[in-house]
């Protein structure tokens, strides 16, 4: 048996989808970045209920209603992980089951991206879940152990999204609450709205992709709505761009974001230049706004 090597001309001509995150904080429009997507190629995961801001698109739509569909619908769109044993989520066996009751998988493939509204929800249904697992109980007295119940909670979600990203040949966008706070010395934090620390520490180590979405002052001291896409911002918005393609800030259009990052990428010896050669910073035209 030969070594199983990708060639440099195989991986380069693989299909390869964009994993990333995009927070915010509520009301800056962040499901209204549906609008800037090609709806007949995009499936919707709405968990969050709220498409007022997308109502009129025609966009087909999934909507999770417990942890287990979200788990359902994460192996019929990423297949099965071989690695998994049998009686694991996410493995054959549990794909299997899956295509018995939703049918042929293949009904996936006309889509190209899908958008999952929220992160934030997803954790709030993952963790009423696992409030209910016997992991959840102390072993000793039966009562309540909410250590145990984060604990699950943090492997359930690092396995969700895990899985998710692992799904190569399309490109998959979440969604979430981004927090502003004040830390012991009185200084602006930003974090992320989700259920226990260990997602929102290890979620950008999983994605491509970290943008905030926010209001940001234009030339003339107007705020308008962009995207922060590199780690060193003077906001101190979470952020991070493993294409190398983003600007500091980009204007809010997930769909021309999406382009930029699948571009040719520069010859290495211009990215490898110290120091770096930073274009300034545009100012993002503003986007209409659709709710």
């Amino acid at each position: 048996m030969a070594l199983p090597i990708i060639g440099a001309d195989e991986r380069l001509a693989q299909r390869k989808g964009i994993k990333g995150v995009i927070f915010g904080r509520s009301g800056i429009g962040k499901t209204s970045l549906l609008w800037t997507l090609n709806a007949s190629t995009t499936l919707f995961l709405d968990l969050e209920a709220g498409d007022l801001a997308v109502e009129g698109l025609e966009i087909d739509t999934l909507r999770p209603r417990t942890w287990k569909e979200c788990r359902d619908f994460a192996v019929f769109i990423g297949g099965p992980n071989p690695a998994l044993r049998e009686d694991q989520p996410y493995s054959q066996a549990h794909f299997d089951e899956v295509c018995g009751r939703y049918g042929d998988p293949a009904v996936i493939g006309k889509y190209e991206t899908v958008f999952i509204d929220s992160i934030t929800v997803a954790g709030r249904l993952c963790f009423q879940w696992c409030r209910g697992q016997p992991e959840a109980f102390s072993e000793k007295t039966g009562k309540p152990d909410i250590r145990g119940a984060y604990g699950l909670h943090g492997r359930e979600m690092i396995g969700w999204l895990t899985h998710l990203q692992h799904t190569r040949g399309k490109h998959v966008w979440f969604v979430g609450i981004l927090d502003e706070r004040l830390d012991d010395f009185s200084r602006k934090v930003f974090q992320p709205q989700i259920d226990g620390a260990k997602t929102g520490l290890e979620l950008p180590g999983i994605v491509d992709q970290v943008i905030t979405m926010a209001d940001i002052p234009d030339p003339g001291g107007q705020p308008q709505r962009a995207f922060v896409c590199q780690t060193l911002n003077p906001w101190g918005f979470p952020a991070k761009d493993r294409s190398g393609r983003l600007d500091r800030v980009e204007a809010p259009h997930l769909g021309r974001l999406m382009e930029k990052i699948q571009r040719p990428a520069a010859p290495a010896a211009e990215r490898l230049t110290w120091p770096p050669v930073t274009p300034a910073d545009p100012a993002p035209a503003q986007e209409p706004s659709h709710g």
